[in-house]
């Protein structure tokens, strides 16, 4: 029997950091319904706390897809959720900066400051009701103990998805499996992975995350994303069918040429 396997898109949130993409609203709703049409389970939809198109942008997806779960995207900061408050997403997503380099360096602050913090925006979005959803960025460079320990203070607050980010794009298939089984085991939680394709592993990664337990998996359109972008929508549902219970690659395609009119198919020579 196949394992399920569910998809996230973030074509809208980190795909749109793309060089050279800029979707009109309209182009975002129909992104969405697209994405929906092929089965997609959840779409990260934006980042509320960029303004008042983001926001009309989120809240008319919202409107119009039904069956996939909307997600808004947020730092973790209370003034973030409380825009994505206003938008009513089916999830709120807060990133959570985890490794040494980002905790110390960039923010200048330090591990007990992170989990205060973190702690402190949990609790109020879901004391606001909301399905909370937490992301740990450059989890590839941070310490797995560390990461072990915050995901089992998650757990303890009831959240129960985590996503393991590869940030920098820096795993391979073998130490992608070694990090995402090790915390599955340890924290108990369902595990999202989501690649970046820096040294053209995304969708290597992307399957070796599912195959060490991973319960979903984050993907872009034609794999646009910040620098070498993301783990391709198209190539991991070829890559995977074989063994996951997802969306057949033939439907995958036929929607994306048809609704958005983008070659996903290589053309033969």
């Amino acid at each position: 029997m196949k394992k399920q396997l569910y998809m996230i898109d973030t074509t809208l949130r980190d795909g749109a950091q793309s060089p050279g993409i800029s979707f009109s609203k309209t182009d975002k709703i129909e992104i969405a319904k697209a994405l929906e049409k092929v089965g997609v389970y959840q779409l990260e939809a934006g980042i509320p706390a960029m303004g008042a198109s983001e926001k009309e942008a989120i809240l008319a997806i919202k409107d119009v897809c039904k069956k996939s779960l909307i997600a808004a995207w947020n730092r973790l900061n209370i003034k973030d959720i409380q825009h994505s408050v206003d938008c009513s997403p089916d999830i709120i997503h807060i990133s959570v900066p985890v490794s040494d380099l980002q905790v110390y360096q960039k923010l200048q602050k330090d591990r007990l400051w992170l989990k205060k913090e973190m702690l402190a925006c949990v609790d109020y979005a879901l004391e606001k009701g909301f399905f909370v959803t937490i992301g740990f960025e450059d989890a590839s460079r941070a310490d797995l103990a560390f990461m072990i320990e915050m995901g089992t203070v998650l757990q303890e607050l009831g959240v129960k998805q985590l996503r393991f980010a590869d940030t920098v794009g820096i795993l391979t298939p073998h130490t992608t499996q070694i990090k995402v089984r090790s915390l599955i085991e340890y924290t108990g939680l369902d595990i999202e992975f989501h690649a970046h394709n820096d040294l053209g592993m995304a969708v290597a990664n992307s399957i070796a995350a599912a195959r060490a337990g991973a319960s979903f998996i984050d993907t872009t359109i034609n794999g646009i994303g910040e620098r070498t972008g993301n783990c391709d929508f198209y190539q991991f549902i070829k890559a995977a069918h074989s063994f996951y219970d997802i969306m057949t690659e033939e439907l995958a395609a036929k929607e994306m040429v048809q609704l958005l009119e983008i070659n996903l198919h290589r053309e033969k020579d």
